[in-house]
């Protein structure tokens, strides 16, 4: 029979302490709990919301997640809870009440760095979505299944996803080499799942950057149209490596000034901005001569 051990971990939320376990407690699954009703499932859930201070729980892979009322603070009680979770999982009751586990899809993610320090890119080994979206909150990932609970994690700040990768942005109160492995396996199992990762009807509205669609190659004038093909076969790949995308928006023929749309990686990045910007225009410049004046990136 295990025998279990807790560690209790601080995080960025005060309200909110983490109860690490030794040993895994659901098949890859995350789950949240807010009230006892809520908890049916999960008889642990159901006893800690006896204790009155207990707001939420969050149970997942080898942890216990606890959020508390302002009624108490945590150095009084945490390790009376600890205590609890030890003899409850040492006594072999279940934890929560899984059904039996589908057949999971082959599927391996690993985590590649981006010129943007505040950027990570999670590659999985095949095709994830038909076409490229970007998400800056969890309100537009209404129809990501994967973006809306990766937005869950209080450290995401925004989300791109194309083919067959996942750029995320967080906000600095995290440094990677502590959030790196959970983000991977938390988007490993929902992949593994064989879970939807952005909805059907959504497709149709991934051209769709604020509002602003891009042109349809046949309303461009030849100019732009000598533009978005040099993008699309020189620029797009190697931004694409580093976990971004780029979008062509628009010609201004008076100026000669092209302006394009950063994404990902590429997006919010002020030294990253400058280095593709000044690389796109010198191609610009070199393939198409005194067409072009200027380069102008604008963040996704």
């Amino acid at each position: 029979m295990k025998e279990y051990n807790i560690t209790v971990v601080k995080t960025n939320n005060p309200n909110i302490l983490k109860f690490e376990t030794n040993h895994f407690l659901t098949t890859g699954k995350n789950y949240e709990f807010k009230n006892i009703d809520d908890a049916k499932k999960s008889p642990l859930a159901q006893q800690l919301f006896y204790l009155p201070f207990i707001k939420t729980v969050y149970v997942s892979g080898n942890f216990i997640g606890l959020e508390r009322f302002d009624i108490v603070e945590w150095d009084d009680v945490k390790d009376e809870v600890a205590q609890q979770l030890v003899e409850y999982l040492n006594s072999g009751e279940p934890v929560v009440l899984e059904e039996a586990a589908e057949q999971k899809v082959a599927v391996t993610v690993y985590a590649e760095v981006t010129p943007n320090p505040a950027v990570m890119k999670f590659v999985a080994n095949k095709a994830i979505v038909p076409t490229a979206f970007e998400f800056k909150n969890i309100d537009e990932a209404q129809k990501s299944g994967l973006a809306k609970q990766l937005f869950h994690f209080p450290f995401v700040k925004e989300i791109f996803i194309d083919l067959n990768y996942i750029s995320i942005s967080k906000y600095d109160m995290a440094e990677w080499e502590d959030i790196t492995s959970e983000l991977r396996e938390f988007i490993r199992n929902y992949l593994a799942d064989g879970k939807e990762v952005v909805s059907e009807e959504a497709v149709p509205q991934a051209s769709e950057v604020k509002n602003s669609p891009a042109p349809e190659m046949v309303e461009l004038d030849d100019t732009s149209q000598q533009i978005v093909n040099i993008l699309e076969e020189y620029v797009k790949p190697a931004v694409a490596s580093d976990g971004g995308n780029i979008l062509f928006k628009s010609y201004e023929s008076e100026s000669k000034t092209v302006n394009v749309i950063l994404q990902g990686a590429c997006s919010g990045c002020p030294s990253s901005t400058f280095t593709l910007k000044n690389g796109i225009e010198t191609m610009l410049k070199n393939m198409m001569g005194d067409k072009v004046n200027e380069v102008v990136a604008l963040n996704g």
